[in-house]
C-alpha cells in the first residue's frame, strides 16, 4: 500500500526512539482540508482503531484509517534533507493537482478544482 524509504524510515526510527511512549506506531491518514481538497497527516500514534490496516514497512509498524487507504495506495514517503533543512515528501500517485506547498492534494473522485495556496 505504502513505500517508505530508507531516508524516511531512519529518520521515523530516530523520532520514535527520542518518545517516550512504549509501543508507538506511524499513522499516516488523510483529511478533509486544505488548498487541493485533502491534507496529509503523519504522525506517532499509540491508539488502533479496529477498522485501520496494519502493515510493516523498513522495519516500522504503520497504520492508516479505512477511509484514507483508498486515497493512499502506492504512496512513496521520502525524507530529503537539503541546506534549508529537512522534510518528508510524500509522492502520491492517485493525486491530479497538489498544492504548491506540497501538503494537500486533489483527485480524480473529488469534485471541484483546487484553489490557490
Amino acid at each position: 500500500m505504502i513505500t517508505i524509504t530508507e531516508s524516511a524510515a531512519s529518520q521515523l526510527k530516530t523520532m520514535l526512539a527520542q518518545e517516550e511512549t512504549p509501543n508507538l506506531f506511524l499513522r499516516v491518514g488523510v483529511k478533509p482540508g486544505g488548498c487541493s481538497g485533502f491534507s496529509y497527516g503523519l504522525g506517532f500514534d499509540d491508539e488502533q482503531q479496529s477498522e485501520d490496516k496494519e502493515f510493516t514497512q523498513q522495519g516500522l509498524r504503520v497504520v492508516v484509517d479505512a477511509e484514507s487507504s483508498k486515497y493512499l495506495y502506492g504512496v512513496v514517503i521520502d525524507y530529503k534533507q537539503s541546506e534549508m533543512g529537512g522534510g518528508f515528501v510524500i509522492d502520491n500517485p492517485n493525486a491530479i493537482a497538489n498544492c504548491s506547498c506540497g501538503s494537500s492534494f486533489r483527485t480524480a473522485t473529488e469534485e471541484g478544482k483546487p484553489e490557490d495556496c
